[in-house]
């Protein structure tokens, strides 16, 4: 029979020592794997995070990223649900024009694509220079006139889309939109983007689902900042000007200064934002999403 004397008590301290120091460890090295593998947190940190977060996503060309922290967690399946049903293309919905996306999707993923737009190009507006500068002045003015006088927008958001439908109508009013060069290396470069993101067709874009269709779009968006900036537009100079500050914060909702450059013009907005849960996020691309993800309103047609 073993009789621990005082040396093996000693040991047996130390033994206990030892197997404390692995448990810990362990424990710490488990935690660390976790949070390695763990999915990243949706929203921002701070408010002003809330915006900049997301303008960086958009500057990266991530549009996948942009859609996980602009909206909390549980709203994430049903924004999902109502893209792969085709009822809404949140946040592709936040772009301008957003409504023709889907048939300039179906025309870029078209056999012979390129054929097909240039022919169409060529025929309309080829050397048109002087009707595209007036159209684009008319649309501007009618755009404008349409956010400030309807439209589903809130204050903030009138206020801020009615300076950007002002410097890019200027932009297009004086941009060489009618070049034939320039029109053909832009349709080979957006429909070889397309086809590089597997994408033919807005049908494709749904049955990917949303996060997936928006990482196999980031292709395509890339190449239309690119074209876009040898056109004069260059959108991520226009990320890169932004500047975000605090304006004013009270509890769980805040409101954020943004300012930055576009096409040359200076853009001053602000911007609200909200806290759900510890996170913060953008009030109107949340509300936007919300309205998107809420379940089909059934027929009333007899």
């Amino acid at each position: 029979m073993f009789v621990p004397t005082r040396a093996s008590g000693a040991s047996l301290r130390r033994m206990q020592v030892v197997a404390l120091l692995l448990v810990s460890a362990c424990l710490g090295a488990c935690q660390r794997e976790a949070a390695e593998h763990a999915p990243p947190m949706r929203g921002a940190a701070t408010p002003v995070e809330a915006v900049t977060d997301l303008t960086a996503h958009l500057r990266a060309g991530d549009l996948a990223a942009f859609a996980h922290d602009a909206v909390p967690p549980e709203l994430a399946p049903a924004l999902d649900a109502a893209w792969r049903a085709g009822r809404s293309r949140w946040p592709l919905s936040e772009l301008p024009l957003a409504s023709q996306l889907p048939a300039a999707l179906d025309a870029i993923g078209a056999p012979q694509a390129e054929v097909t737009l240039l022919q169409t190009f060529n025929r309309q507006f080829a050397g048109a220079d002087r009707e595209l500068r007036a159209a684009a002045v008319a649309l501007g003015a009618f755009a404008i006139q349409y956010l400030e006088q309807g439209g589903d927008f809130s204050d903030e958001e009138r206020a801020h889309y009615t300076q950007l439908v002002a410097a890019a109508s200027e932009w297009a009013a004086a941009a060489p939109l009618a070049d034939q060069d320039l029109a053909r290396e832009t349709v080979e470069a957006l429909v070889a983007a397309a086809r590089a993101g597997g994408i033919d067709g807005d049908a494709a874009l749904g049955a990917a689902g949303m996060q997936e269709g928006l990482d196999r779009l980031a292709p395509l968006f890339g190449a239309v900042k690119a074209r876009l900036s040898t056109y004069g537009f260059d959108l991520d100079r226009t990320f890169d000007s932004v500047e975000a500050t605090l304006d004013v914060q009270t509890g769980d909702t805040a409101q954020v200064r943004l300012r930055y450059l576009l096409a040359g013009h200076p853009v001053d907005a602000r911007i609200d934002v909200e806290r759900h849960d510890g996170r913060w996020y953008v009030s109107d691309f949340l509300r936007h999403a919300r309205q998107a993800a809420a379940p089909a309103t059934p027929s009333t047609d007899t």
